[in-house]
């Protein structure tokens, strides 16, 4: 019997781009045998060493989570749909004394006031409620325009970045002429402009186990629009110890996710995805690229569902993850459940206290991709003197390499050096390269693993190439 295999985004590079596969199987297990023999780069990501599926890695047939079934043994019927969803990132009543509103708010909220789940008393709870947003980032800015706009009394930001060119594809709170401020300036100002009556609060900091709870306490909903996962897992610890909801959001490329977790009521994160990925394996937004207008969309209902919970109106997304793919206009709802082994929500819960979340996610334990470097002039210099004796070796992508790219160098991306490496000279002298130079130290360890003696990596990648040598060269 046939069953349909959705293959999400950071997954595709080891299907050849396909975003779905049809399978024969009786079984779950069945199925995604049928896959990964045909696609045999998929099982790494989604078995552990004894053939257990990875705990970052969730498989949904039709809208159920296969743990509350009969997990990889549960039988499967022709027209059926496996979802891979990997590890990516009512409501109640605010307890504050609700402030009256001024002429001017009435008036500027008159639209909101015209709508019976608001009203009066809706809009002076939102007045007196108090959000934090976690980054003022891509997800920060349009979920903390849409809560100013709304009339969010109170709106905390997280955030110790400064704006740069490559943010404002997306992050539409900041703009040209604040280039180089910190984003929290930029984004103060934008929001007391589109609402000089709401309160921003900022915290110019990276968020940590010593301050996150001090931080968080002081607010009624924490909003997650963070990029990584040590701080993802530390702000759903943070919420769970002080009792917050967590209104969570992720991107990547064209597709996003969207939920509230909420363990009073449901499921944390945790209950989810109890462990996060190995480090490198899920690349960021900066490596793997993203849709301006995506964060947009998750952003903005991030938002929705933190007015909702304000409002103690409608149906809040606690037990349900929204999946949205861009490229389709499609959006899929899964059934979340509580996890009774949870370690910090469950039934017997282990965690206690905010943990090393660095630690935890393995930041700092992952290989050590270190090696010898060039800078951009020395490699310039070798180019001139030796000719084609210097082999340089592109790991970008491939829509990466038609931005850019250094005339004679050969592109293998980096997820196909491995299979590659017969076409490469193992006495040749070898340098790689990819954008900053992250990429290029690890493909510098697998060429020194295989007995590649000869290899160098380009520092600061063809970035600090186009901004030293080749000034002409665009850059992203």
């Amino acid at each position: 019997m046939s069953v349909t295999v959705s293959i999400p985004t950071p997954l595709r590079g080891f299907t050849a781009g396909q975003d779905s596969i049809e399978l024969a199987g009786d079984t779950v297990g069945q199925v995604l045998d049928g896959l990964m023999a045909t696609h045999t780069g998929l099982k790494r990501h989604l078995l552990q060493d004894d053939g257990r599926l990875r705990n970052f890695v969730n498989l949904y047939l039709n809208e159920t989570d296969i743990r509350h079934l009969e997990s990889t043994s549960t039988p499967v019927r022709s027209g059926d749909v496996l979802t891979i969803v990997p590890s990516i990132a009512g409501g109640a009543p605010v307890t504050q004394t609700e402030p009256q509103l001024s002429h001017a708010e009435v008036l500027r909220y008159s639209r909101h006031l015209l709508l019976p789940e608001v009203g009066i008393g809706g809009q002076r709870k939102l007045k007196a409620a108090r959000v934090l947003t976690i980054g003022a980032g891509g997800l920060g800015s349009p979920l903390s325009l849409y809560l100013a706009a709304a009339g969010v009394g109170t709106i905390g930001i997280v955030d110790f970045d400064a704006v740069d060119l490559t943010n404002l594809q997306r992050q539409i709170v900041h703009g040209t002429s604040t280039l180089g401020r910190p984003k929290l300036e930029s984004a103060e100002a934008r929001l007391t402009d589109l609402n000089p009556n709401v309160r921003i609060e900022k915290h110019e900091t990276r968020l940590s186990s010593q301050n996150a709870l001090e931080i968080l306490r002081e607010y009624d909903i924490v909003v997650d629009g963070t990029d990584n996962f040590p701080t993802r897992y530390l702000v759903n610890d943070a919420c769970v110890l002080l009792d917050k909801p967590n209104v969570y959001g992720s991107i990547f490329r064209f597709e996003g996710q969207a939920s509230v977790f909420y363990a009073k009521r449901g499921p944390c994160y945790r209950c989810l995805y109890s462990e996060p990925p190995p480090p490198g394996l899920v690349p960021s937004c900066a490596e793997g690229g993203v849709l301006g207008v995506l964060p947009g969309i998750i952003g903005s209902i991030q938002a929705l569902e933190t007015i909702k919970w304000i409002l103690g109106a409608g149906d809040s997304l606690v037990g349900r993850l929204v999946l949205f793919d861009a490229l389709k206009l499609r959006f899929r709802e899964l059934q979340l459940r509580k996890d009774p082994a949870c370690p910090i929500c469950g039934e017997n819960p282990s965690i206690h206290e905010l943990i090393d979340y660095e630690a935890f996610c393995g930041i700092g334990a992952e290989p050590s991709y270190t090696g010898p470097e060039i800078t951009a002039e020395e490699l310039r210099r070798e180019l001139d003197e030796k000719g084609s004796g210097v082999v340089l070796i592109d790991v970008r992508e491939p829509h990466e390499w038609e931005i850019a790219h250094i005339e004679g160098a050969q592109l293998i991306p980096l997820g196909q050096l491995p299979e590659r490496l017969g076409e490469l000279d193992g006495h040749a002298d070898i340098v790689t390269h990819c954008h900053h130079g992250a990429r290029s130290m690890k493909a510098l360890g697998i060429l020194k693993g295989a007995g590649f003696n000869r290899v160098r990596s380009l520092a600061g990648g063809i970035d600090a190439w186009a901004d030293r040598v080749e000034v002409a060269m665009a850059r992203y």
